[in-house]
């Protein structure tokens, strides 16, 4: 059986949760950002648990649309200078409480994500610690 793992982040740039408690995914917390597409604002939340792509959100998004992410905190927007190796579009990075960031794709309907540790023992002893293995 495959562990489950659940992931809590926070701003790269405010460094405040993005966990939403009150909204759930899976029975877990979602990750709640504000989100832009070329014709309107809204909410978007996502799974916690790393591999989990469901997702809820109050706007219609068309598949394969490139979507801009902000902090619902500080509105500052997430996407990074590193492009998705599977379509092109920007990745998106939050940092993990636990340790490490997770990178996500910024195109609707592309799964691809990743989790990257910088300082790789340090991060690593870390997330080992907080999830058991």
């Amino acid at each position: 059986m495959e562990k489950e793992i659940s992931l809590s982040v926070k701003c790269p740039l405010c460094g405040e949760s993005l966990m939403d408690e009150k909204h759930k995914l899976c029975d877990k917390a979602t990750v709640k950002l504000n989100i832009q597409t070329a014709e309107d604002r809204g909410t978007l939340r996502l799974c916690c648990v790393y591999g989990c792509c469901e997702k809820q959100t109050d706007l219609e998004l068309k598949e394969g649309e490139i979507v801009d992410f902000f902090c619902p905190n500080c509105n500052k927007e997430l996407s990074i200078e590193e492009t998705c190796g599977e379509c092109g579009a920007p990745l998106v990075s939050f940092v993990i409480k636990a340790g490490g960031v997770v990178r996500i794709c910024s195109r609707n309907g592309c799964e691809n994500h990743h989790i990257v540790f910088k300082d790789v023992s340090e991060e690593m002893s870390k997330f080992y610690y907080e999830y058991g293995f």
